[in-house]
């Protein structure tokens, strides 16, 4: 079984680790922080130049609430898991040879662990801040199953990455064990119906409860994706307003750069004004300078001329 890291969450810097301990705690991390964190640790290892890192860890797939507290049991219960999957071993040894006593047994530790395990689960998943429904929790219960019944299935929740939740298969036995003797006695002649007709019972409860099974898991997921696209939605609306409020500071902004537009245009205009009446006022200045000086010139001249007739 894979190396288990301890409690679920965020541990050290993004891009810190080996592409297995990143895949390890991302499926040990919360379902609503599986997406943020795992670009975190995607853009770290596409800037540190380990581009195949960034694809493979980009891969990964957001696990569902139930298989995210499955994921969170195998890695925080490393000896109780151990032990699970041990007792699996020994129910599937155990039903290949019709051990008829042995299958009784370790049927009754099967129910006991796999409610104690659930528990446990759900407990987790309630430490870390999601609680499980009703519907999960038997979603970690038939995971648990499968764990017990498929050795594939034990593989897989054993690594500790499931993305859904696990259905243990059909041709598996329920937890009513066989009878005690290999050679069965004579039944009455109805009997055969009878067990026929169980049989078919069985069968079709078994069904419905695979359909429940399957219904509760796309449900948990049509809500997680519900969860997603109104997060998606919020921050949306977050953005909108924003660029609403620097729509409007902008739009502000015009409207006084056009106040003052509509000033200065208006002081240029004036000053245009005063500049022309000052030229004009110039221009008479300067005539009247130039008269002023002719007539002073004249006056020079007579005065010379009545200095030399007075001599």
């Amino acid at each position: 079984m894979r190396r288990r890291s301890g409690q679920g969450g965020k541990t050290g810097r993004p891009g810190t680790g080996s592409v297995e301990s990143v895949l390890d705690e991302l499926y040990a991390t919360p379902p609503s922080d599986f997406v943020s964190r795992r670009e975190e640790h995607a853009a770290a290892a596409r800037t540190a130049g380990r581009k195949e890192d960034a694809r493979l860890i980009h891969a990964a797939r957001r696990p569902t609430l139930a298989a995210w507290a499955a994921n969170l049991l195998a890695h925080s219960q490393p000896e109780e898991s151990r032990r699970f999957l041990e007792l699996g071993q020994s129910l599937r040894e155990a039903h290949r040879t019709l051990d008829a006593a042995g299958l009784r047994e370790l049927s009754a530790q099967r129910r006991r662990i796999v409610a104690a395990l659930s528990r446990q689960a759900a407990q987790l998943a309630d430490e870390a801040g999601h609680r499980l429904s009703q519907g999960a929790q038997r979603e970690v219960e038939s995971t648990l199953r499968a764990v017990l019944a498929d050795p594939d299935a034990a593989d897989r929740w054993s690594g500790g990455r499931l993305e859904v939740s696990l259905s243990p298969p059909s041709e598996f036995p329920s937890d009513t064990a066989p009878a005690e003797s290999a050679t069965p006695e004579p039944a009455p002649r109805k009997e055969p119906a009878r067990t026929g007709t169980k049989d078919e019972l069985a069968e079709r409860r078994r069904k419905r409860q695979e359909e429940l099974v399957r219904a509760e898991q796309e449900a948990e997921r049509a809500a997680e994706q519900l969860r997603d696209t109104q997060a998606r939605q919020a921050d949306a609306e977050a953005l909108l307003r924003r660029t609403d409020e620097e729509h409007d500071r902008a739009r502000e902004a015009v409207s006084a750069a056009e106040e003052g537009l509509r000033a200065a245009r208006e002081d240029l205009d004036r000053t245009g004004r005063e500049r022309l009446d000052a030229e004009e006022g110039a221009r008479a200045a300067t005539k009247a300078v130039t008269g002023a000086e002719r007539e002073a010139r004249a006056a020079a001249r007579r005065v010379d001329r009545l200095v030399t007739r007075v001599r």
